[in-house]
């Protein structure tokens, strides 16, 4: 029933009717609080009267409101009055985008301008974890100053009848997302949604496409006479072909509108920010195109087929140089750079290099969790296909269309060469994973027992002590091969050198990096292009250049994602590769398939899990981890993390009151941090250097810590709670292997040749334990202290067994890994209860993006 002006639902006073919304009545309220004029929602009695609908769209709503992006409208109060229930959000003075698609689609630069925004609006909300699965015009508003933003955001959905203003082609069905249930509105679902599937970001993005569809077109991507027939299209066919219904539509934008409708979300984003930054890419390059006269020129009348058909062209190519970033005649700074994906697949890509022909790529891939292939593309295609090669990594190509590529094998990488035209490899030499042909194709430079060699066989230059080499690339002439050396140890550092290749001689070009990788020259300039990471904590690698002949270095460009520079085209287009790389921590109960995401950033490692599993220590660090050293404690009810303080923690106290950490830059000191109220504790002995390495004795009154003083060896101490000096514990050699024994009276500690004993307490000698060499760690003791957790390695996860100290006895207790293995290397670490019931472990995940890039410079 509609409410009258005037009638006060809480602090809101009802003013006006604005029509329907996605679910229930709409209103212009005043809050009379604050003075303000709002939205307010009515929520239909169907949602209002079902408490659990109820408190599923308040959790939902609170978690909208928490965006805070200027294309997404506010959620300000969430509430009922009586029998009615409310929603007040942000007035927003405009038309919806289903109006302005009244008269058919929209001039491609206001097309432009609203896809951006609501892009942009959806990658603030995916960020958060928010998925729309609403998403369609009748849900974006324009401003009449031009801004768009996104309505009913994380709303419990309502059928609703379709209107008379050309509005939904369906009903938006009710529900939650429990699987099998249909969300969302038929004209705009995904193929994932039509049939009920459990939907993440993507369906979204597959909902923006089809708007995005309608905008360029004026018609719906699939359309049908009803709801059923809509559905199938979407399933089973295609839409139209942008380039036959709208030729005139940019190339870039095509591109966008197929990649968001595949019918495989694997084949869409990887990420909807990128889908904002092409978006916003285009605008701002077709936006300097219009500028230049290309549009009015193209629209100029013509006096033959022929001139037409030219000045249409000129047109697109000046269209397409906008986004491509090159503009030979444009005065001014110089253009933005233009990064074009090639690949689309979510998985691990290895090496990357430009074929002879400078458009056809290859690379090496790992995509959805399958082994290693090699497979390629072409710089203006989006279609991808795997070569006729065994599982391989690429390393290079030659001039003649040949490939290095290093064979996995039981002994280690193996070089061999085949021909990009397909064949049987030719295996060359065990334990080369890096390696480049020179500029003539007769030859290669390899890297082998962290050596330089060219010929192989012949060495022709060594690392300094304590580091090695790694990807080897020649010089356009052939007369220089430069590489990265990486000091490995306590104080990594890499650093760009170039050896002469008639005589050897070594050079230092750029050092002083934390870490360093990617190589190539560019063959227009002379320079070095690599890709760095600064020593300071937090930062990321990077993409830089260096001269070889002056050493003057240039940051060309800082990307958001871990960049490394794969190859460099005559034409200067550059190869780079972006990875997305993230860490969760995973919690779950033996026996229960169900597993819990406890991670609180984007790069959260399982430090310790509480004796009753009801809280894990985390490390993390921020984005791609390059600012480790932040330490969080997080309930398994997956309450909100709470943060404890900085620096990287090594164990939780068996009361759960006191966390061991050391410093995340310099290990100089060990701390002792109160997880409730409390001071925090600083342990320091002069000129002595801590490992992250600690446990608690059982008492939880002392703890074992392993550290050096000077140049000495490392060697287990023993350090009292009360900050009394701390002593050896253990003879030198020996390092800390896992907890102590429930009674306290046995250390387990390990060696340098990774075998484990167990060591009295109160001192003695080590005795070993026969484990089986296919144990890769020892977790901690049982609750009865008389049998080990212990891991073997079960790809892509492991396996956890326990192993009785008497009888040597061995019974499997759990598997564990992640249940999807895109991008994982393997469990970071694993913790496990002394019951074995609970655990939780790590997980990296490292996903790729190859992207052509022009306008670097």
């Amino acid at each position: 029933m509609p409410i009258s002006s005037g009638t006060r639902l809480g602090p809101y006073e009802i003013l006006t009717p604005l029509g329907a919304g996605g679910m229930g009545e709409v209103y212009r309220a005043r809050d009379t609080r604050l003075g303000r004029e709002v939205a307010i929602k009515v929520l239909p009695e169907a949602l209002s009267s079902d408490s659990g609908r109820l408190r599923r769209f308040e959790k939902e709503a609170q978690s909208a409101s928490a965006l805070n992006h200027p294309n997404i409208v506010t959620v300000y109060d969430i509430g009922s009055s009586g029998a009615t229930s409310y929603m007040a959000m942000e007035l927003v003075e405009g038309v919806t985008l289903r109006q302005l698609l009244a008269d058919g689609s929209l001039p491609q630069k206001k097309l432009l301008a609203v896809a951006v925004q609501v892009a942009e609006g959806l990658a603030k909300a995916h960020g958060a974890g928010i998925v729309h699965r609403d998403l369609k015009p009748e849900n974006v508003m324009v401003t009449r100053d031009g801004f768009a933003k996104i309505l009913d955001f994380g709303l419990a959905k309502l059928t609703q009848p379709e209107n008379s203003s050309g509005g939904t082609q369906a009903a938006t069905v009710s529900g939650g997302t429990e699987p099998g249930m249909v969300v969302g509105t038929v004209s705009y679902m995904s193929p994932e949604q039509t049939l009920g599937k459990p939907l993440d970001f993507r369906s979204d993005q597959f909902s923006f496409g089809s708007m995005l569809y309608e905008m360029v077109t004026g018609k719906k991507a699939f359309a049908r006479a009803t709801g059923p027939e809509t559905m199938t299209a979407i399933l089973r066919e295609e839409p139209e072909p942008l380039a036959t219904t709208m030729p005139a539509t940019p190339v870039p934008l095509r591109w966008v509108v197929e990649r968001c409708l595949a019918k495989d979300p694997e084949e869409r984003y990887a990420s909807t920010r990128d889908l904002a930054r092409d978006l916003g890419r285009l605008r701002d390059g077709i936006s300097e195109a219009s500028a230049s006269g290309a549009f009015a020129a193209a629209a100029g009348a013509a006096p033959s087929a022929f001139s037409t058909k030219r000045v249409a062209t000129t047109a697109l190519a000046l269209i397409a140089g906008a986004t491509l970033g090159v503009f030979a005649t444009r005065k001014g700074p110089p253009p933005v750079a233009d990064y074009r994906a090639v690949t689309y697949r979510r998985g691990t890509i290895g090496q990357a290099r430009f074929a002879p022909d400078g458009q056809t790529i290859v690379y090496g891939a790992e995509w959805e969790g399958k082994p290693t292939q090699l497979f390629s593309t072409r710089a203006d295609s989006t279609e991808t296909a795997p070569l006729p090669l065994p599982s391989a990594f690429l390393s290079a190509i030659s001039s003649a269309g040949k490939l290095a590529v290093a064979l996995n094998r039981n002994s280690g990488p193996t070089l061999a060469e085949v021909s990009l035209a397909g064949g049987a490899p030719r295996e060359i030499l065990e334990g080369v994973a890096f390696a480049d042909w020179a500029p003539d194709g007769r030859g290669l430079a390899v890297i082998r027992r962290w050596q330089l060699e060219f010929p192989i066989g012949k060495v022709l230059g060594t690392p300094a002590k304590g580091a090695a080499l790694a990807f080897p690339r020649f010089s356009p002439d052939g007369t220089q091969i430069a590489a990265i050396e990486r000091v490995r140890g306590d104080n990594e550092e890499s650093s760009v050198v170039v050896f002469d290749v008639a005589t050897g001689r070594k050079r230092t070009v750029s050092s002083g990096w934390g870490f360093a990788a990617g190589l190539a020259w560019h063959p227009r300039t002379g320079e070095i292009w690599f890709s760095p990471r600064d020593v300071e904590p937090g930062s990321v690698l990077m993409l830089c250049a260096v001269s070889p002949s002056s050493g003057k270095t240039r940051v060309i460009a800082r990307p958001p994602g871990v960049t490394l520079v794969q190859d460099i085209a005559r034409d200067g287009r550059v190869l780079l590769r972006v990875d997305d790389w993230h860490e969760s921590a995973t919690y779950g109960r033996v026996g229960s398939a169900a597993e819990t995401n406890l991670s609180w950033l984007d790069f959260s490692r399982v430090m310790d899990i509480s004796d009753d599993g009801n809280a894990l220590l985390l490390e993390e660090g921020g984005r791609g981890g390059g600012a480790r050293g932040s330490i969080y404690l997080r309930r398994s009810d997956g309450s909100p993390a709470t943060r404890l303080g900085d620096g990287k923690p090594l164990a939780l106290s068996p009361d759960g009151k006191w966390v061991i950490a050391v410093p995340g830059t310099t290990p100089d000191r060990v701390l002792v941090i109160p997880t409730g109220a409390g001071q925090s504790k600083v342990l320091r002995k002069e000129n002595t250097r801590y490992a992250p390495a600690a446990v608690w004795m059982p008492d939880g009154r002392r703890f074992l810590f392993l550290a050096r003083t000077g140049d000495g060896p490392w060697r287990v101490y023993l350090q009292e709670l009360s900050g009394e000096t701390s002593r050896p514990f253990a003879p030198e050699g020996f390092g800390i292997g896992g907890p102590v024994s429930p009674d306290g009276k046995v250390a387990l500690l390990n060696d340098t040749n990774h075998k484990w004993f167990l060591y009295p307490v109160e001192g003695g000698e080590a005795r070993p334990i026969p484990l089986d060499p296919d144990v890769i760690d020892v977790l901690r003791w049982d609750a009865s202290g008389r049998g080990l957790f212990v891991l073997k390695e079960a790809p892509p996860g492991v396996e956890i067994w326990r192993f009785d100290v008497s009888s040597g006895r061995q019974e499997k207790v759990a598997a564990v890994g992640p249940s999807d293995p895109t991008g994982t290397n393997g469990i970071d670490t694993v913790y496990l209860t002394p019951d074995g019931k609970t655990y939780a472990y790590s997980v990296m995940r490292q996903l790729s993006t190859l992207f052509v890039v022009t306008g670097l410079r």
